[in-house]
């Protein structure tokens, strides 16, 4: 048992398995239990507002403008990630998140992760794997939920097309396979999967579920099945996996593609994406020639930092759709050149055309 770290739990499936109704009867049952939990699926955080507060996380001190521009219901020890999916967005998204809970984990017992339904979660797990996150943390365990009937009817999913409009509202989504590859990758890194809607199953709905599971997952991975996301804590938490120390030897369909140099329809090969260096900028109207830009342009996401004169700090901006996030970070560092770089994801955009408007805020602009 790793008893000097975090034990965190990642529940990982499509949209509409069920992930949240079981994250909610977990956190019914962790009275008294202090939980961070992570959310990234999109438009579905629906937890009782008296549950959550039935596990809060102290916080004598407000969030700084950072933490604001990163997590949402912070004090609650909610955190929502909705800039992307989880594995896309590892780096830029989820790294800030847990550098912060490690810095709170003294008041801090578990950590749940709820991923969107389209994540890959290898990469998430590989994450634990990171220097300032290693020492502090470990995946508890890795639990993929199923959708019971959508896998007897081999939908895979219980709402197709809303799996299929997930997709497309994610902009940061960088892998596109079929439902089956996406299933087989989730189950590939789980310690345990949960088959949902039991009791909507017949014994020979029941068979073809456990034989598309068998076929998938070690023996060594149990499976249960549950009704209404009804599961016994002690089942899905204290499973000491450590799941971060295999999951380099995982190897998933989207490993496969990329290894074997074949063709992979990324969202990334559709985008054009390039980064603009400017010196410093007035603020005011590098956010103006902004949100002109996004609102002028079909421009997916732009992310960056702006050296302002006279500012010690440097600011952060952050463009996601048509909304545009500013604060500030950090003081520059002394070797460091003050210089403003944005980046620019987008579809049909040129960069020379982004530049010269973004160069109508340079201090020095005529």
């Amino acid at each position: 048992m790793q008893l000097n770290k975090i034990p965190t739990t990642v529940v990982t499936g499509f949209l509409g398995s069920g992930k949240t109704t079981l994250l909610s009867n977990v956190l019914k049952q962790a009275a008294g239990k202090r939980i961070a939990v992570i959310v990234n699926e999109f438009g579905e955080l629906d937890i009782d507002a008296d549950l959550l507060r039935s596990c809060p996380l102290s916080c004598d001190e407000e969030p700084s403008d950072e933490e604001q521009g990163a997590v949402a219901n912070n004090e609650s020890g909610i955190y929502e990630l909705a800039n992307g999916c989880i594995c896309c967005t590892v780096e830029e998204e989820f790294l800030p998140v847990m550098q912060q809970l490690v810095e709170r984990r003294e008041d801090i017992d578990h950590i749940l992760i709820e991923t969107s339904g389209l994540a890959l979660p290898k990469p998430l797990v590989q994450a634990f794997n990171w220097p300032g996150i290693k020492e502090y943390c470990t995946v508890d365990a890795v639990i993929t939920v199923i959708d019971g009937p959508a896998v007897a009817a081999g939908r895979f999913a219980n709402d197709v097309d809303q799996v299929q409009a997930q997709r497309l509202a994610d902009e940061s989504l960088d892998h596109d396979p079929s439902l089956q590859e996406l299933l087989d990758d989730q189950l590939s890194a789980a310690d345990l999967v949960v088959v949902s809607k039991n009791d909507l199953l017949d014994s020979d709905e029941r068979e073809l579920v456990e034989k598309a599971v068998t076929a998938k997952v070690p023996n060594a991975v149990k499976t249960t099945y549950i009704s209404n996301g009804e599961a016994q804590l002690d089942m899905l938490m204290g499973l000491d996996a450590a799941a971060e120390e295999r999951i380099d030897h995982v190897h998933n369909h989207h490993d496969h593609h990329h290894a074997h140099g074949e063709h992979h329809d990324h969202a990334h090969d559709h985008f054009d994406s390039f980064v603009i260096t400017l010196g410093e900028v007035d603020s005011d109207k590098l956010q103006a020639a902004l949100k002109s830009l996004l609102s002028d342009f079909n421009i997916y996401r732009a992310k960056g930092f702006a050296a302002l004169p006279g500012k010690p700090m440097r600011q952060v901006l952050q463009a996601v759709g048509k909304r545009l996030d500013v604060y500030f970070d950090r003081p520059w560092t002394m070797d460091e050149t003050r210089a403003t770089q944005l980046v620019f994801i987008g579809k049909g955009i040129e960069e020379g055309v982004i530049k010269a408007a973004l160069e109508t805020a340079l201090v020095d602009a005529p």
